[in-house]
């Protein structure tokens, strides 16, 4: 049961770049359909927590939440959403797999978190990873909004860095709550923040079609419910690393049904960025990797 759901998890986060881009192509605004998805998730899993007892209304009133919310999905899928206008689901699936790599530099320059010579070396080859998904773009053509456009996924990993960094935390203050309520609250905020951005943006009333509509509801339910409850499952039944790697698989499933369902293009030079950045996050979490393999041939010995 544990190697299926993880296996579910991986293709459906893997997919769920495809299903951003599909959206946006059929002209669902990014911001107004990112803040549909995320605010729906949100308020069905409360809701259902609710009705289970599983938390209370107090927790909507909890500025640290909100401050999740902000960075977390706010931040990171306004970026990405956006982005999905000019970039592929496969590249950005790729790019959004940096955010390890940011949370170590975040924590080494403003935490005075130490930084072992693997992760050093893993953030060099993640530079040097993404260098390389630039280089078709950089082309005699020079395809601006494309490089733009990777760019703002990468500041959106600086989001997504900083809501990690402060849910850890907010976990640990609030204890007694489930991790999926803190999740629906920071989702709920999330999807508000990012409903006042569309409207700010005076983003056009959205080109209703099936396949449209049909990716909304996959990134809802899937995506942002069936998926991440899955996560939280995982880490009750497991640990807190294993289903993290998804981070290893989901791009490469990204890139594959991107290519072969959707006709994205896979420049040879790009395979080589993806190697790179995914050896970056095997360095990065290489202590964490060596641990988790020390515990499995612990329990298996006994």
């Amino acid at each position: 049961m544990t190697i299926f759901l993880y296996s579910l998890m991986c293709f459906i986060f893997g997919t769920t770049f495809l299903a951003i881009k599909v959206g946006v192509d059929e002209g669902f605004p990014p911001f107004l359909s990112a803040g549909i998805r995320f605010l729906a998730a949100g308020a069905i899993l409360y809701l259902i927590l609710l009705a289970r007892r599983k938390t209370s209304w107090k927790l909507l009133l909890r500025k640290e939440l909100m401050f999740t919310g902000f960075t977390l999905t706010f931040i990171t899928f306004a970026c990405l959403y956006w982005a999905e206008q000019f970039v592929s689901s496969g590249i950005a699936a790729v790019l959004s797999a940096s955010a390890p790599i940011i949370i170590i530099l975040i924590q080494t320059a403003f935490m005075g978190v130490r930084i072992d010579k693997a992760s050093i070396v893993g953030i060099i080859l993640g530079f040097a990873g993404v260098f390389f998904l630039f280089l078709p773009g950089l082309s005699i053509t020079w395809n601006t909004f494309w490089i733009i456009g990777c760019g703002i996924i990468l500041f959106g990993q600086f989001g997504y860095a900083t809501g990690s960094i402060w849910s850890g935390k907010t976990i640990s203050t609030f204890k007694k709550e489930s991790p999926m309520a803190l999740n629906a609250v920071q989702m709920i905020y999330g999807g508000l923040f990012l409903l006042l951005l569309s409207l700010f943006a005076g983003e056009p009333a959205p080109n209703i079609t099936i396949p449209g509509l049909l990716s909304i509801l996959y990134l809802t339910v899937a995506g942002s419910m069936i998926a991440h409850t899955i996560y939280y499952y995982l880490v009750a039944k497991t640990n807190a690393f294993l289903p993290s790697t998804w981070l290893y698989v989901s791009p490469l499933i990204a890139l594959t049904i991107g290519h072969f369902f959707y006709n994205e293009a896979v420049h040879p030079v790009m395979l080589v960025g993806v190697l790179l950045i995914l050896s970056s996050l095997i360095l990065v979490n290489l202590g964490k990797i060596l641990q988790f393999v020390s515990i499995k041939k612990m329990a298996s010995s006994k």
